[in-house]
């Protein structure tokens, strides 16, 4: 189901208690907030089937936010609600997104105002993961990398790919490859899951010394979402996909009728093009 159908539960004006804030007394002392909620969830077997098992309780969320608030202490209110939003999309799995709204009222400034207010939106979001080896126990090492990422609580491997055996892209004179593609869930921003990737590479004693040189262990973003993110240090959907078998060949096993962002193909029709 994408963003645009999912369905809506709002909670409004939830009072709750809470020891935050960057002023000493406002730890020891505590003081009401107010939240705001809407939890972005597919409702519709629920509706044909007056079924609360298949819906999000509102209750349950209600009590869990309250009770986050009560039990943690934050300086701001800014992290109140990032840490709020992800507790949050981590205990109730079917929840695909949330938008959090954290109000302080009668926030100490020296001012009259009725309240100061943080809202993010934070959600799951699915992004696909080529991985590789060819040097030493070339499974086992891709086997490492997945396990690294499926015991991040940010992430969920949903499904991986066969491996296939490639000769080497770029520099021909070194082992052979084994490539598969992994199908991950992911809380995390597109930097934060590179930083990721790269820890589970550096887990696994990968060296960086010969551009496309052997390695004990690749990782890299295909796509994120239909995000495109064109920085210095990361480029999705990745820039040479469309002319690498060894990433087509496992991504049309897992999602051959997903479209780059950019030149609108499927990945069957890059495929059949290269």
């Amino acid at each position: 189901m994408g963003e645009w159908e999912l369905d809506k539960i709002h909670i409004r004006n939830l009072e709750v208690f809470g020891r935050h804030g960057v002023i000493p007394e406002e730890n020891r002392l505590g003081q009401k907030f107010i939240i705001n909620a809407t939890l972005y969830v597919d409702t519709r077997e629920a509706g044909l089937k007056d079924d609360l098992k298949k819906s999000i309780h509102y209750g349950e969320v209600s009590h869990f936010m309250a009770g986050y608030m009560t039990e943690h202490t934050f300086g701001l209110i800014e992290a109140a609600a990032e840490q709020m939003a992800r507790a949050a999309l981590l205990r109730f799995p079917s929840m695909q997104k949330i938008s959090l709204e954290v109000s302080k009222p009668w926030a100490p400034i020296g001012l009259p105002l009725d309240a100061v207010s943080v809202e993010v939106v934070r959600g799951w979001h699915r992004s696909y993961v080529a991985v590789g080896s060819n040097l030493g126990d070339r499974e086992a090492y891709i086997r490492q990398g997945i396990e690294a990422l499926d015991a991040k609580e940010d992430c969920v491997v949903e499904r991986v790919s066969k491996l296939i055996e490639t000769k080497p892209y770029g520099v021909s004179e070194q082992p052979d490859f084994l490539n598969g593609m992994i199908e991950l869930r992911t809380l995390l921003s597109p930097m934060e899951l590179l930083e990721t990737l790269h820890e589970a590479e550096r887990q696994a004693k990968r060296k960086r010394d010969v551009h496309w040189g052997p390695r004990t262990l690749d990782l890299d973003i295909i796509f994120y979402d239909g995000c495109v993110v064109d920085t210095e240090m990361l480029k999705i959907p990745h820039v040479d996909m469309q002319n690498r078998d060894f990433v087509l060949l496992p991504l049309a096993e897992l999602a051959p009728y997903l479209r780059h962002p950019l030149s609108g193909k499927t990945v069957s029709q890059m495929l059949e093009e290269l």
